[in-house]
């Protein structure tokens, strides 16, 4: 079904409400856009005050039109907006834009407000964008509601919670002469329209190869989520996410109203589902630039043809930092690269010319073919001087470098492999990097960028290349004693006791050892019969000692009948010092897990996103380093893979100094029955296995928890 957004994103008829001849005023700024870009529908300036506004017939009211106006902007102070709604909807106005603050971004009063808002344009039938909203433009449509000077249209499409972000966007685009945009929106306080609704449209509309946001916050992530996951397959999705500290959270906050949200979750939850997230604001819009021209790249092996060894070195640290290989290059390739260049040129990726192309350019577009041909070869990245040879050396090359820059657009035309360029003149685009820009060629000024723009095509290529039919883990049946076990803690008003959270994950199919409850002395002859001399861990189980550890409710390597009555009479002591009022119900006895290497996963249920799991190392790793992945529930099998894949501490579940690799299949399939459980139990709120400890042949959940929501929400 198609975007709503259509309705009035592309207006043939817009309501200026609060139009005005004042140059200080919003309205006049719409007016002026909309004339000085040749807008060619109809205007309806609204302002009781005026019977023209730039010669054109102003209007009353918006009851007083002639007919229904496709969509309003509406410029006039928040105490203004109900009534104004109500008059769009008698109207049958489709969508309004509305630009005052003073809602949930300020206070209470303020959200409250807002809320009554979208309750009157719901009554009225009015989709609402904003408020507190920067504006729209739609460049081809000529509709440019923000008077901003020098955009030109083009196939990148902007939501940006931020007016200035994209003024600097726009500036930018400007200065360098080849980017344009198809449409903007400020979505502001998202009060109706969010940016999943925005995403749906973008990833509609005709006029946009690439569809590029701004956010500082989701409210509903999930919502994005399910909509990216669909369009990052035919068209590329590019998130900038403000609030990577925790002051830019807090400044998103007052900003927008939005939660910002853990920066790394939301991280890895966008590139889950397609998304190229960029890190730097400097890198939007060449990155957006270079998806929309080139889409994707079939793997991350890279062929650097540099006609300088220094900036041969930069582009191969920077591909190895972005966690990209260079391409290691054929017999045949190299002496394919032998016949063509100097003898001193170096053959070993990355390929210095070594001045083999100084009087004569032309052979840069050979070697990028020969290049292009090796199989090993996914993107061919010319780094250097090309564009300056004319300028450079001799007025003569330029006509070289122009023979050459058509060799390379045809190369372009029958290679499916992306050819990206690094030149040193860009910032001048001599008339050879004109031409390749003109041919639809990214050419950079920055190999970072140039770099950045690799990386985002070739994680592209593996997202596209994924089955669209991945099979995410499916919820499954309900097991009735799971259920009965969820029900009965919440009707006590407690979460789950460690051995009923054991309980349940060994219904679904997750491998845990024996345990034993010893509630009175007389348990621990069965305790010694069933676990003989093996060392076993005691912890207590008591709905008010959360961390047991620190209520010194744990012992451990516990041996021998002595011993057992020893340690279960310290634990019990122990936390009633701790919390007298604490209700004991036993201590749970398991044997001692043997050494290996302790993992974490988790479960939390964000309020944007949904059920959210965590995988990273124990210990210094997650504690200290944060070194953990996060993928949102359920989980398909190449999820479950790349969390693992993800962490930096990797090489330490591979093997080191000796030591076997862990059982990757094993916390692979632990993965997905958590992915598969929360699915089946909305009930559970949260849910930590920790430690896990991962062994060669499986791995042994030591602790766990499981923390229940009291009012499931539906």
């Amino acid at each position: 079904m198609a975007s709503f957004l259509h309705d009035f994103l592309a207006p043939d008829s817009i309501a200026i409400i609060g139009a005005s001849a004042d140059p200080t005023k919003r309205g006049f700024k719409a007016m002026t856009g909309l004339l000085k870009g040749g807008y060619t529908g109809t205007i309806y300036p609204i302002n009781p005050n005026a019977d023209k506004i730039m010669g054109i017939k102003a209007y009353r009211s918006v009851t007083a039109l002639p007919t229904a106006a496709d969509m309003a902007l509406i410029c006039t102070p928040a105490n203004t907006i109900l009534s104004l709604l109500k008059q769009c909807g008698e109207n049958s106005i489709k969508g309004a834009i509305i630009l005052a603050s003073g809602f949930g971004e300020v206070d209470e009063t303020g959200a409250k407000l807002e809320q009554e808002v979208l309750r009157i344009a719901q009554q009225a039938g009015v989709r609402l964008v904003g408020p507190n909203t920067s504006g729209f433009f739609n460049l081809h449509k000529q509709v440019n509601l923000l008077a901003l000077d020098n955009v030109r249209a083009g196939d990148i499409g902007i939501i940006s919670q931020s007016g200035n972000i994209l003024l600097a966007l726009a500036l930018e685009a400007e200065s360098n002469g080849h980017i344009g945009f198809s449409v903007y929106v400020g979505p502001g306080n998202q009060a109706d329209v969010g940016f999943a609704d925005y995403l749906e449209y973008l990833g509609e509309e005709t006029n946009t190869r690439v569809a590029t946001f701004y956010v500082e916050g989701f409210k509903d992530g999930r919502g994005f989520l399910e909509v990216a996951r669909k369009t990052s397959r035919y068209k590329p999705v590019v998130v900038y996410k403000s609030g990577s500290t925790e002051a830019g959270q807090k400044a998103a906050s007052s900003h927008t109203g939005s939660l910002a949200g853990s920066y790394q979750m939301t991280v890895d939850l966008l590139r889950q589902v397609g998304v190229s997230v960029v890190e730097n604001s400097d890198e939007i819009l060449p990155v957006a630039e270079g998806l929309g021209l080139l889409q994707q790249a079939s793997g991350n092996k890279i062929a650097v043809l540099a006609d300088g060894g220094g900036q041969a070195t930069i582009a191969s640290d920077r591909i190895a930092e972005a966690g990209m290989e260079l391409a290691d290059l054929s017999d045949a390739t190299r002496h394919a690269l032998h016949n063509a260049l100097f003898p001193q040129a170096s053959l070993t990726n990355p390929i210095d010319v070594a001045g083999s192309t100084d009087a004569n350019p032309g052979l840069l577009a050979e070697c990028m073919t020969i290049l292009s041909n090796d199989d090993s070869v996914d993107i061919v990245f010319l780094v250097g001087m090309f564009g300056g040879y004319g300028i450079r050396f001799a007025e003569e090359l330029r006509q070289e470098e122009l023979s050459c820059a058509n060799a390379i657009i045809s190369l372009a035309g029958m290679t499916d492999k992306p050819i990206v360029i690094y030149s040193l003149y860009a910032h001048v685009n001599p008339e050879p990097l004109e031409q390749l820009r003109k041919a639809g060629l990214p050419v950079y000024d920055s190999i970072e960028h140039a770099v950045k723009i690799m990386a985002a095509l070739s994680e592209r290529g593996a997202y596209i290349q994924q089955s669209p039919d991945v099979e995410q883990t499916t919820a499954g049946p309900v097991i009735p004693e799971c259920s009965q076990l969820l029900s009965q803690a919440r009707s006590h008003n407690r979460d789950l006791f460690e051995f009923e959270a054991k309980s349940l994950l060994r219904h679904y199919g997750v491998n845990l050892p024996v345990e034993l409850i010893i509630r009175q002395d007389a348990d621990i002859a069965t305790v010694l019969n069933t676990f003989s001399n093996t060392p076993l861990a005691l912890k207590v189980i008591s709905k008010n000692i959360l961390h047991k550890s620190d209520a010194g409710g744990v012992k451990l390597n516990v041996l021998g009948s002595e011993a057992l009555h020893q340690a279960r009479v310290d634990i019990i002591d122990s936390c009633l010092q701790y919390n007298p009022d604490a209700e004991i119900e036993g201590v749970l006895v398991t044997p001692m897990a043997r050494k290996g290497i302790e993992v974490i996963i988790g479960m939390s249920r964000d309020p944007a996103f949904g059920p959210v799991l965590m995988f990273g190392l124990g210990g210094i790793f997650v504690e200290v380093l944060k070194d953990v992945a996060f993928r949102a529930i359920p989980l398909s099998r190449n999820d479950a893979i790349s969390m693992i894949d993800q962490i930096k501490a990797r090489p330490i579940l591979e093997g080191v100094r000796g030591e076997a690799a862990v059982d990757k299949e094993a916390l692979v399939e632990l993965l997905l029955k958590i992915s598969a459980i929360v699915s089946i139990h909305p009930e559970i709120s949260e849910l930590d296995l920790n430690p896990v400890i991962a062994y060669d042949d499986g791995y042994a959940v030591v602790d766990a928890r499981i923390i229940i929501e009291q009012t499931v929400k539906s």
